[in-house]
């Protein structure tokens, strides 16, 4: 990636389509040419098979979860060795984050990327089931945390390629509850799969694949703009310099959006997993259904409110809703702690379902407002993913020794002030990133009339 100082083009103010440069006005190969300024077009067929694609993909992706543990112990793997791979993958995941992003900024196909890393997900997956032996499972994990740092912002870019910054919250909306749901069907039939036997998941989770890559085919490749999927940036020499990324007004509200976010997660990552402890030791009859209730009942409430908080977005903006998804985890971690009724506390999990509702949209649509004529967006989600994973990884290491030094109720209390620090951080220090003359979109997906300016 080459480095320059020199000054950078932005897009024009209110535009998916800045007026192009002499090198952006010829036709690149798979892309009809495009008047200037005219407003994205995407086909109901694209956007129907988005739609899909978020759902079967968080389908093969929810093998992976709490399945995993319980087949490689089934297997007869120690915790030891169960506790070393998933840290190799978690570590990639981590450090992959970056040049994940940057991948797909260097790429012309953002659908082929995505199709790719797709096959190889599916693939690790069977060679889970195949070969449960530790060269093969450490192999296939590290492979997955390597192809979902690169699925991840490919999806994201997918999502701006078609319908543009305008319309990229409702995008985005649509996408979180494909995607909730998709992941709670598939929670609830793999629970029923791995009754019969751990093994069989993870051939499920392979035969997903398929429906998965039929759902991206719908996605028409001449529909995505690849420059507006990097960000809107036309290509010139120096190709997409970084000097774009750095300067204050977007480097600032961008740290600041990394340093809230692992603050978030390192208060995050440990909650769920110490309440299910605190479950098994007061309810250990139902604690395996009230668990079960505590994914799946937060991943329903994402679905019914994803598509409301894109709207908000537009209209009240960025900040308000980002200091709402923060608010609730504070208050969680709180609850939890004073709290003793285990059905109560199963409630009082549903509140994870708002703020991943609220980031699940607001995350990807901050760093393209951040990011916009850049054509680095993927980059700069890279960045935020592996501020994620700081706080992810390092959770679960500060919660237990808390939750043993100390008892549980503390390590929720100690939880709940590290999440009301990335609130302030959100509240003191994080700009609105909404632009200024953006206007409410359709309450449909329906292509907008022609002519009609959508930024």
């Amino acid at each position: 990636m080459t480095l320059s100082v020199a000054p950078h083009r932005r897009d024009a103010p209110g535009r998916d389509d800045a007026a192009p440069g002499p090198a952006a006005d010829e036709p690149r190969a798979g892309i009809a040419a495009r008047p200037a300024g005219e407003p994205p077009h995407p086909s109901r067929a694209s956007l129907r098979g988005l739609d899909w694609f978020q759902f079967f993909v968080a389908n093969v992706q929810a093998g992976f979860g709490p399945f995993l543990n319980a087949y490689l112990t089934a297997a007869a793997w120690t915790q030891v060795e169960i506790g070393i791979v998933l840290s190799m993958s978690s570590l990639v995941g981590l450090v992959g984050q970056l040049p994940g992003g940057a991948l797909v900024d260097a790429v012309r196909s953002e659908r082929l990327v995505a199709a790719i890393s797709v096959a190889l997900i599916g693939g690790t997956a069977l060679m889970l089931a195949l070969w449960p032996v530790y060269v093969a499972v450490l192999g296939a994990l590290v492979l997955h945390a390597a192809a979902s740092c690169v699925l991840n912002p490919a999806m994201a870019a997918i999502s701006l390629g078609l319908v543009g910054h305008a319309r990229l919250s409702e995008r985005l909306g649509r996408n979180a509850s494909f995607a909730a749901v998709g992941s709670g069907i598939a929670a609830i039939a793999m629970g029923a799969t791995g009754y019969f036997s751990n093994r069989a998941v993870f051939f499920v989770t392979a035969v997903l694949m398929v429906p998965a890559l039929i759902a991206l085919f719908f996605v028409r490749t001449a529909e995505i703009d690849p420059e507006r999927a990097h960000g809107g940036q036309p290509e010139q020499p120096p190709k997409r310099p970084l000097s774009s990324l750095l300067v204050p007004e977007r480097l600032r509200p961008l740290l600041i959006f990394c340093i809230s976010f692992m603050l978030f997660q390192l208060a995050n990552a440990a909650m769920f997993p110490l309440m299910s402890g605190v479950l098994t030791m007061r309810s250990s009859q139902w604690a395996a259904v009230q668990i079960a209730a505590g994914i799946l009942l937060p991943q329903l409430l994402v679905a019914a409110i994803a598509p409301w908080v894109a709207r908000k977005a537009h209209l009240v903006g960025r900040r308000p809703l980002l200091a709402l998804g923060f608010a609730v985890l504070p208050i969680r971690g709180v609850l939890f702690a004073v709290v003793h009724d285990p059905n109560v506390l199963v409630v009082a999990q549903l509140l994870d379902g708002i703020s991943g509702a609220v980031f699940g949209v607001l995350v990807p649509l901050v760093v393209a407002d951040l990011t916009r004529g850049t054509g680095h967006f993927n980059l700069a989600q890279g960045i935020v993913g592996a501020a994620v994973g700081v706080g992810a990884t390092l959770s679960t290491t500060l919660g237990g020794y808390v939750s043993d030094h100390f008892g549980n109720n503390a390590a929720f209390l100690v939880l709940a002030a590290i999440a009301a620090l990335g609130l302030l951080s959100i509240l003191l220090l994080m700009p609105e990133t909404r632009p200024k003359d953006e206007i409410e979109p359709p309450a449909d997906e329906d292509p907008p009339a022609r002519g009609v300016a959508t930024a």
